[in-house]
């Protein structure tokens, strides 16, 4: 008997399956069509306004999975405070300068050595091209935002803003020209900013190295160091003023200074038993003269409080041109910048050797440890497997190399955003600690870049080579990109630049442009200008990397102009990570598209993953 007539199931006009791939893409074109966004702003705008500022990803390629964690929580953000009463806007950007498109361009497009004026044609065309395909992709996974006015960082409204903020760093004097080590890439031939480099392991040439003391038959100071090839810069040696050193009996006939916790260490490394005949403190060492291991000069030790004996000898080879603590050591000491190597990573004539002149600096390693050795100034050598920054672009090594670049000074601004460091709010607690500690050893911020996509530094250059960066002819710059961009800046000739910024037709304008952790530094000066985003914002929200990034560079800058920082809070998610859990990147391979993901579970599948995830820590996907 057939019954089916007979059962009452109840019925719903909901599918039977939610086929969400299918079906979102018309949820989010009613949204838009309604309005949706701008009905909730209309909503709530009498209401107490809270505004979340959105920190500028890189329009150099699709979003990916780490994007999605990123914007959902920001979304999940805003739309809770809209439910709680708050008038929430949003307003989207873009990080449209930089590294990472032009590099792609220049590469991609055999452009290497192209007039700048095409390289930048080239890259904006990328950079928007991206900023549309990103926008769809944010719009699809269903945030809501200001889309059709986001703000980017190429636009000429924009560029003005951050000109005139550079304007005001350099009417207070923060601004300066000098010659001190940098990040450098030899691959792409351009400064880095530290918060760009990436680190990766590396297999170096390690060298222990005796140093012949001049008043001295038979002692040698004994240093260490993993990077030979900065040896013909070497001009002093540093001890640490209390820690106690030993002068100890290697058996060959020659005595080393070292330090006393190091002797079983370094005596294990060169297979020799050392015997203690005298000890000292660190300051007892210094003053005394060493004559150099591979050149005609003599340098002196000097007391250093950095100096430890976590490893090495614990006397440390000093090298003012390649290193940060080497040239604040040199500058106390009246020791200028030694920086015998070029922008291809190459050692010059400078560097005395003749054997090492045109060699690049890591595969000169052995050939150093090989003339050290020929010398009798070698002690031992080893090969170590550490830790090394390198471009995240090339993929090469980086060389700490000194070269005229400019700077914001960081001595009085240091300690001004520390303190303004303790009146935000830090989520989780522990992000206020990663900010001190990178704020309290950042050296003054190299601000300037060797490349064509970016915005310019309006510096001249007089006939005897001097340099000009004047507050009045930036405003005066910023005032024609307000109407046209920057383009200008890098077409037509010297005379016509320097007619129109109002100074001597014999001037020549510089060619380097600024960083672009300053490009999205001033996001809050830029954006705020117009009112769509207060001052300060109730939050930033981004991943823990910005600590070293744009939390840093805008707390820096508004610092700096404001007194204070430009974010009442700050919360970070943690990285998407593998199953090995390592961060999923760009640079490290390709993580999984956004799209790809959205395409095959719907967009409500990847919201539900990140509203369940502690996002604060970083979050495994596989």
């Amino acid at each position: 008997m057939d019954y089916s007539s007979t059962v009452l199931l109840p019925k719903t006009d909901f599918p039977m399956r939610a086929d969400l791939p299918k079906r979102e893409p018309a949820l989010v074109e009613q949204w838009t069509s309604q309005k949706a966004y701008q009905a909730l702003l209309k909503a709530r705008e009498d209401a107490p306004a809270y505004h979340l500022h959105d920190g500028p990803p890189f329009a150099n390629g699709d979003a990916h999975v780490g994007h999605a964690l990123n914007m959902v929580l920001k979304d999940l953000v805003l739309k809770s405070r809209a439910m709680m009463g708050f008038y929430a806007p949003f307003v989207p950007g873009w990080d449209c300068h930089g590294l990472p498109i032009e590099h792609k361009v220049v590469t991609e497009q055999k452009l290497v050595g192209s007039d700048p004026a095409v390289i930048r044609t080239k890259c904006e065309e990328v950079a928007r091209h991206f900023i549309q395909r990103q926008k769809e992709q944010f719009q699809r996974l269903g945030v809501f935002g200001d889309w059709d006015h986001p703000y980017l960082t190429m636009s000429p409204a924009y560029e003005a803003a951050e000109l005139r903020v550079l304007a005001q760093l350099v009417e207070k004097g923060m601004v300066y020209e000098g010659l001190r080590p940098v990040h450098w890439s030899t691959g792409c031939r351009t400064a880095l900013a530290e918060a760009e480099v990436e680190y990766a392991e590396r297999d170096d040439e390690s060298v222990y190295v005796r140093l012949e003391l001049k008043d001295s038959k038979d002692e040698d100071l004994l240093v260490w160091t993993t990077t030979p090839w900065t040896l013909p810069a070497n001009l002093a040696v540093a001890v640490h003023p209390g820690m106690f050193y030993v002068l100890a009996d290697s058996g060959d006939g020659r005595k080393v200074w070292l330090a006393k916790s190091r002797i079983e260490a370094v005596g294990k490394v060169a297979g020799k038993e050392l015997k203690i005949l005298k000890e000292c403190k660190g300051t007892d060492l210094e003053n005394r003269i060493y004559r150099h291991p591979l050149v005609e000069k003599e340098g002196m030790v000097r007391c250093a409080e950095f100096v430890t004996a976590d490893s090495g000898t614990g006397l440390v080879h000093i090298a003012p041109g390649h290193g940060h603590e080497d040239y604040v050591l040199g500058r106390k000491c009246g020791l200028e910048p030694f920086s015998p190597v070029n922008e291809a990573g190459k050692l010059t004539e400078e560097c005395g050797v003749p054997e090492l002149v045109g060699k690049n600096v890591f595969t000169a390693n052995p050939e150093v440890a090989d003339l050290l050795e020929k010398k009798g100034r070698l002690w031992a050598r080893e090969k170590i497997r550490h830790s090394y920054p390198h471009c995240p672009r090339s993929k090469t090594p980086i060389v700490f190399r000194s070269v005229r670049q400019w700077f914001i000074r960081m001595d009085q601004l240091r300690d001004k955003a520390l303190e303004a460091v303790g009146q935000v709010k830090w989520v989780p607690a522990w992000g206020e600690s990663r900010i001190r500690g990178a704020l309290g050893t950042r050296p003054d911020w190299c601000i300037s870049r060797q490349r064509s996509w970016g915005l310019p530094i309006p510096a001249f250059y007089k006939p005897d080579g001097s340099s000009v960066l004047d507050s009045q002819v930036i405003q005066k710059v910023a005032d024609r990109a307000e109407k046209e961009g920057t383009g200008f800046w890098f077409g037509g000739s010297d005379e016509d630049v320097a007619k129109t910024c109002g100074v001597e037709k014999d001037w020549k304008r510089g060619r380097e442009t600024l960083d672009v952790w300053l490009d999205s530094g001033s996001s809050w000066a830029a954006v705020a200008k117009d009112g769509r985003v207060k001052f300060p914002a109730d939050l930033y929200l981004e991943g823990s990397d910005q600590h070293r990034g744009w939390f840093q560079s805008s707390l820096l800058l508004s610092v700096a102009l404001t007194g204070r920082a430009p974010f009442k809070a700050v919360l970070t998610n943690g990285f998407v990570v593998d199953v090995d859990g390592k961060k999923m990147s760009k640079s490290r391979g390709k993580p999984p598209a956004l799209m790809e993901l959205v395409e095959k579970y719907g967009a409500d599948v990847v919201r539900l993953w990140v509203a369940s995830e502690d996002a604060k820590e970083d979050v495994p996907f596989s």
